[in-house]
């Protein structure tokens, strides 16, 4: 029993997403709360890609008649994902972050929350040495100004609009802070899933479907709040994540670092004019890296600003602008989902 699980976490961990092994063996108790010893098995024949059960049964040497029911159940599970085209029940892999974990959020214990938080420091390590993340951040709507050379990708607020699926979903993040009496009292719906993706957590129980316009206000209600947009890493994102620094296990790992703006896929930086500025210290109390620090006036670490524009927002004297960054090339996010995890796959040395 205990080999198929060390098998499963070696399976994950040649996934984008990784899944990397501990001293303390912390995965390994995530992966067997998860998933049964038959189900655990039945996903090392599994690949990223969706396959009907009749494909998977032949790799795994079982019956068919035997494995669909289990694919169909695990699929309920969030342990893979299962999707129909065409009236076809097709099967994928579902890899660890972002997917096994944030498909949990109605199936939650103290048990799994704190081997989860246990197991994200390991998670981080892994994430930080990837270039392409599989998230990004993009400026809030408020903050973008004439001078900046913003993409119609790079708008959130354009995001929403040419969506036609749209699902708002709890976010995970709070919501296993709240388990564990860590609640920070944003708002829990705040993760925007769009297209296959939608139907998919629909499908599971999860969430529920919204129109653009609500989207849009639940968008507005999280940047008041000092939400972070954080889409997909790509040009057609399957998802918007508005989050904090204080649960969002990426952003507050991003945070502990000496040099977030390293780590997260951004244009756009932070700037003060400050002959404008008061001192007044809004932009440092909203900032989510604490990139801002007061004395005569703001001033931005460079090295700390991830391009939020959240500082811009609350500013009453115009003295805080986003600006292009200079200190990078300029970050062309790939065009689907699949482009993005080929793009973190190579980097790993994967394929």
């Amino acid at each position: 029993m205990e080999d198929v699980y060390k098998r499963l976490a070696r399976h994950l961990d040649n996934t984008p997403g990784g899944f990397p092994e501990t001293e303390s063996g912390v995965e390994l108790r995530i992966l067997k709360r998860l998933f049964t010893p038959q189900e655990a098995e039945l996903d090392l024949s599994l690949i990223m890609m969706p396959e009907p059960a009749a494909s998977i049964a032949d790799r795994a040497g079982k019956d068919i008649d035997l494995i669909e029911p289990m694919l169909k159940e695990m699929g309920e599970k969030g342990l893979i994902i299962h999707m129909s085209r065409g009236g076809n029940d097709l099967y994928m892999l579902a890899q660890f972050v972002v997917g096994i974990w944030e498909y949990q959020v109605n199936r939650l214990t103290r048990e799994l929350v704190d081997d989860f938080n246990e197991y994200v420091p390991y998670l981080m390590k892994d994430i930080e040495k990837q270039k392409t993340q599989q998230l990004r951040v993009i400026p809030v709507e408020k903050s973008i100004n004439t001078e900046l050379n913003v993409m119609d990708h790079e708008r959130v607020g354009n995001l929403i609009r040419t969506q036609s699926k749209i699902l708002v979903a709890p976010c995970i993040c709070r919501r296993e802070h709240k388990m564990v009496g860590k609640d920070c009292g944003k708002m829990e719906e705040a993760c925007l899933i769009f297209g296959g993706g939608a139907y998919l957590y629909e499908s599971r129980g999860i969430g529920r479907t919204i129109s653009q316009e609500e989207a849009l206000e639940i968008l507005h209600k999280g940047v008041k709040q000092g939400l972070v947009p954080q889409p997909s890493n790509t040009k057609d994102p399957i998802n918007i994540c508005l989050c904090c620094d204080c649960c969002c296990q990426i952003l507050s790992n991003i945070k502990k670092t000496e040099a977030p703006a390293k780590i997260v896929n951004t244009n756009f930086q932070a700037q003060v004019d400050p002959d404008n500025c008061t001192a007044c210290s809004a932009c440092e109390d909203i900032c989510p890296m604490d990139a801002i620090s007061i004395d005569v006036s703001a001033a931005v670490d460079s090295d700390r600003c991830i391009g939020c524009g959240l500082c811009v927002t609350v500013c009453e004297f115009d003295a805080v602008a986003l600006r292009d960054r200079e200190d990078t090339e300029r970050w062309e996010p790939p065009q689907t989902i699949v482009d993005t995890y080929m793009k973190i796959a190579g980097e790993k040395g994967l394929l």
